[in-house]
Parts: C-alpha cells; sequence; structure tokens
C-alpha cells in the first residue's frame, strides 16, 4: 500500500477528474460541523454561494471521512491520507474473504494485487474517483458474508449499507456482482440458503441506508438528474476501444464541445487498455486455477468468480447495449469500465488461487516467502513508476488544495448539473451577488452573454431598502428587510422544496420562479422579518424512520444470533 501512494506523497495529490469535487465536499461538511448541522443536506458554497442539494443525493461515508481528517490533518495531507485508509480497507477485507477459501499467504498475495491492480490505480490516479476507492473496501466482503457457509445475515447487511452508503454506482453493481455469485452458488448446492440469506440481507441493508437512499431517489424528480447521463457521459460512449466520432456531436460544435471529446477519447482509451489488461489476466489465472475445481474447498467460490468475470467481460461490448437498456438502474453506472473495480477483485483472488496451487510458490520455506516478497515489491514498484509518469495529474493554478480552499472562502464553486432544480439554469446565477436585494420584478437579471457572469447592480431594477443579515448559515437565515413599497426579494439561494420561508410569522409557499433558480419572497412596503430554514421533507422523515426500523431489526438479529451461539444444550 505505502508503494501504491508513494508519487502522492513525493508529488503531492493528484488532481483528477474528482479531485476538486470532493475537496469541496469536506471542507463544505466541515463548515457545516461547526456550524452545529451533523448531517447537511445543502452545500452553500455551490453556484457562487447560492448553494445546492448535493447532499441529499451524494453518499454521506466519503465525505464525513474527508471531513473528519480534515479536522485533525492539514487539508494537503487529507487526499494521501484518504487514498492510504481506502486501500488499506481493500486489502484487508480482500484477505479477510481470500482467507475463507484459501491459505493465508495465498489470501495476503491476492490482497496486495488487488492493492495495485491497474484500474484501483487508475481510480486513485487519473479519475480521483476517492468515493469508489473507498468503495473497493465493501466488495469483497459481499462475496464473503454471501458465500460463506455460517449464518452471516447481519454483517452481509451492514456491507450493503456500507457500499451504498459510499458510492452509489458501486451498490448497483455489487448488488448485480452479489445476486450472481448467489445465484451460482445456488445452483451448485442445490438450495435455497444462499438465495434467502442475501435477499433479507439486501433489503435489510437498503434500509439501513434509507435514510439517504429515499430521499436521493424520491428527489430525483425535483432537478435535473438526467445531466449526470448526457453527451460522453452514456454508457453508449464507453464501450471497449468505443470511441466517440465529432460528427456524432449535434452542431454547433464549439470549441469546448472537441475538447471534452478529445479528453473523453483519451480517458476512454487509457481505461480500454486497462480494462483487456484485466481480462486477459483474469482469463489466465482462471485457467490456472483451475484445480480448484475438483477441491471443495474452493470450487464454490472459483466458479462464482469466473461467471462473474465472464459477466463484466460481456458487459464492455456494444453488442450487451441492450442488457444496459432494460436491467434497472445500471445505465447510472454511465461507464462501462467502472466493472473493473469488481474485475480486479476476481482477477486478485484467482491469481491467489493459481499461486496456492504452485507448491514451490507457496510453500513455508525461507525462501518462497522470499520470491513472493521480491515478486509483489516489484510488481508494486513497476505499478507506482506506471501512474508516476502515465496517471498522475499535476494541479493547476485554480485546482490545488490552497487554492479551493481561498475560492471556498471567496465566492465559492461552480454548480453541478445534476443537482440543479429542473427548469433552472444555473449558468444564470451572476458571481458576487449581494446576500438580498430589492428588486422591481421577480425576474429581473443581468445579461447572460457568458455563464456565471460577474454581477453588477442595475439602478433600474433596484428598490432602495434597508437590509440587515443576522444570520447567515449553510441551512438557516434570517434577514430583516425594510422596503418603502412593495417589491420582490431576491436572495443569493437557489430555491428548493425542502426550504421552509417564513416572512413576518407567515409561512410563504406560493414563490415566483426564476430562471436563474434564486429565491423570491414577495415583500410588503415596512418592515419585513424573513426566515428561511432546511426542513425534513415527508420524504426525508420515511427514510429516518425506514433506517430506525432496520437498525431495530438488526440489534435483534445479532442479539438472537449471539444467543443461539453462546445457548449450552440441556444434558
Amino acid at each position: 500500500m505505502g508503494i501504491a501512494v508513494l508519487p502522492l506523497a513525493w508529488r503531492g495529490p493528484s488532481c483528477g477528474q474528482d479531485f476538486d469535487f470532493h475537496l469541496q465536499n469536506w471542507i463544505e461538511l466541515a463548515r457545516s460541523w461547526h456550524q452545529g448541522v451533523f448531517y447537511p443536506h445543502w452545500v452553500a458554497s455551490a453556484n457562487y454561494g447560492a448553494g445546492e442539494p448535493r447532499f441529499v443525493f451524494y453518499p454521506p461515508l466519503p465525505r464525513f471521512l474527508g471531513a473528519a481528517l480534515g479536522l485533525i490533518l492539514p487539508r494537503s495531507w487529507v487526499p494521501l491520507a484518504f487514498i492510504g485508509i481506502a486501500l488499506f480497507g481493500a486489502g484487508f477485507s480482500l484477505r479477510a474473504m481470500a482467507r475463507e477459501w484459501i491459505t493465508e499467504d495465498s489470501a495476503t498475495l491476492a490482497a496486495c494485487l488487488y492493492i495495485v491492480n491497474p484500474y484501483m490505480m487508475f481510480v486513485v490516479y487519473e479519475r480521483s474517483a476517492l468515493a469508489e476507492l473507498l468503495a473497493a473496501t465493501w466488495i469483497p466482503l459481499l462475496v464473503l458474508y454471501g458465500l460463506r457457509r455460517k449464518p452471516s445475515i447481519v454483517p452481509l447487511a451492514l456491507t450493503v449499507a456500507a457500499l451504498w452508503l459510499t458510492n452509489a454506482p458501486a451498490g448497483v453493481m455489487g448488488t448485480y456482482a452479489l445476486a450472481i455469485v448467489v445465484f451460482v452458488a445456488t445452483l451448485q448446492e442445490k438450495e435455497g440458503r444462499f438465495a434467502a440469506r442475501a435477499t433479507a440481507a439486501v433489503a435489510l441493508g437498503l434500509g439501513l441506508a434509507g435514510f439517504w437512499l429515499i430521499p436521493a431517489l424520491y428527489e430525483q424528480r425535483w432537478v435535473e438528474i438526467v445531466r449526470a447521463t448526457g453527451p460522453l457521459m452514456r454508457v453508449e460512449d464507453s464501450f471497449f476501444f468505443g470511441f466517440v466520432r465529432l460528427s456524432s456531436l449535434a452542431p454547433p460544435v464549439s470549441s469546448e464541445d472537441r475538447f471534452n471529446l478529445m479528453y473523453h477519447n483519451q480517458v476512454l482509451l487509457v481505461a480500454s487498455w486497462i480494462v483487456l489488461a484485466l481480462l486477459v489476466a483474469t482469463a489466465v489465472a482462471a485457467w490456472f486455477s483451475r484445480a480448484c475445481l475438483s477441491g471443495k474447498n474452493c470450487k464454490p467460490l472459483w466458479l462464482a468468480l469466473v461467471v462473474l468475470s465472464a459477466v463484466v467481460c460481456v458487459l464492455q461490448f456494444s453488442w450487451s447495449d441492450l442488457l444496459w437498456r432494460i436491467t434497472p438502474e445500471l445505465r447510472f453506472l454511465q461507464f462501462p469500465w467502472r466493472w473493473m473495480l469488481v474485475l480486479g477483485m476476481t482477477f486478485a483472488v484467482l491469481a491467489g488461487m493459481a499461486a496456492g496451487l504452485v507448491p514451490s510458490f507457496s510453500a513455508a520455506t525461507r525462501r518462497s516467502i522470499a520470491v513472493r516478497a521480491v515478486l509483489i515489491l516489484l510488481l508494486s514498484c513497476g505499478i507506482s513508476a506506471w501512474v508516476s509518469l502515465s496517471l498522475w495529474q499535476p494541479c493547476d493554478s485554480e485546482d490545488n488544495v490552497a487554492a479551493q480552499v481561498a475560492s471556498f472562502n471567496n465566492g465559492g464553486f461552480e454548480g453541478t448539473d445534476e443537482y440543479t432544480p429542473r427548469g433552472v439554469n444555473n449558468s444564470l446565477i451572476q458571481q458576487g451577488l449581494p446576500p438580498v436585494r430589492l428588486l422591481t420584478t421577480p425576474n429581473a437579471q443581468g445579461s447572460a452573454e457568458e455563464d456565471n457572469p460577474s454581477w453588477s447592480a442595475d439602478p433600474a431594477t433596484q428598490v432602495p431598502s434597508q437590509i440587515t443579515v443576522t444570520h447567515w448559515q449553510s441551512e438557516s437565515i434570517v434577514a430583516s428587510v425594510q422596503a418603502p413599497r412593495p417589491a420582490w426579494a431576491v436572495l443569493r439561494l437557489v430555491d428548493y422544496p425542502a426550504w421552509r420561508v417564513v416572512r413576518n410569522g407567515t409561512e410563504i409557499q406560493n414563490r415566483p420562479h426564476r430562471t436563474d433558480g434564486l429565491m423570491v419572497i414577495p415583500i410588503r412596503r415596512g418592515i419585513n422579518q424573513l426566515e428561511i430554514r432546511w426542513r425534513a421533507t415527508p420524504d426525508q422523515r420515511i427514510g429516518f424512520v425506514s433506517s430506525l426500523v432496520a437498525v431495530a431489526v438488526t440489534l435483534t438479529l445479532a442479539f438472537a444470533g449471539r444467543w443461539n451461539a453462546q445457548k449450552v444444550p440441556l444434558p
């Protein structure tokens, strides 16, 4: 693990595709904690201070880990610490899974291969998809608790919940991967205990994650979630070496479109080579470990992993498009090569099985142990050198940690398209807006010649007033507006159904809609006391209750299992 992250310690964080997104989440959550909000829903720094409901939809565990690390470490160290913890967790969980069926030495070898496999490094260095990296911790545990023979409903349910609360695409992949391996085991054993356990555990795990999952699913109707699968973000744009042509883009094609297309094809090229390498390596490992078919211990795992690998292979090619279209939620993976997170696990375990079948390699002699250590060291150093030279992404002046912190404290960041409320164009939100301004009409706004232009007051639309902001936090605002006549208060706040707006003690429910999505409150002549607070919507309350019920069921099953294990039979 240490060698895998050595380039980060040497050269600094790799500012890949999602680096700034995660860093912003960590800083935002830490601010909410300082404000006394433990589980916030609103990201106030997005849309240049107008905010967005990102935390409703993005799973909580990665941001909680990153924010907690930021409280005890310098911010420039947090990405390295996060990656180190994620890789350690991935290796630890895969070793725990593999030990159930193969020797401890082979399981350790498999864990090392899992950590340094090319896709894991691609996730760390090229993409900086830190939530997906953290999800690699839970994927092996699905196999462990799904296929082991002793009762495992509770740990499997906890694993399912943790996976979904870490990364939604990984949750989709993990759930389908669990279904495949359990299906194979059920056919082998000719009994339904594996399927029954997995079904109960998945239902219980989704219930445990309900406090986040139910609002995230229900409130998609309130935002432009479809933008997450727009052009160049669709499954059909990223099949194995399936490069997108410029002619396929809808005219007019701008210079930005050309750049995005070139970048997409460049990433797809690297991802496709990684897919090819892992497919070949997995096939070779499966061939050399096929002797497991004659053994009772590792046969169920070998067959399940080989079938799972075959399914992953099929999903990489364009002729599997129908499967992507008809299988629920599968298209939200965006990129077929994301399945390499699962294939990296199957490769590592099959390679560990194959190594364990070689007597001279698996022997517990000093020579064999030294050979294994040297091979792993050479492989890790080779992978580390490759990612340092090929995948490590330098941070420009706007992406480094110091610049991100400065932007957070001075105006905020660009918004995220898929979390923009329906019917809103977040590129119209101006930068440098005052917290509250009084306008003659609710829809008055500046020029839209460029995205997110700087704000400048337009005397023709402004109403002279006395505005006092007494409290402005991420999820609660209190302000006073003294107006000479009826007007419209426009807040530097994106409107959303979860906001409760009160004016002089009366709730204002029917508010005008602006194209830029900013909140508009009708103002009467005289003093207007405004209170805007985030409130739990019905779907959020249902999600919270479902999690409480699931926790109660989980505790009951855990205590019942412990009681049965400790119960002494009567003579």
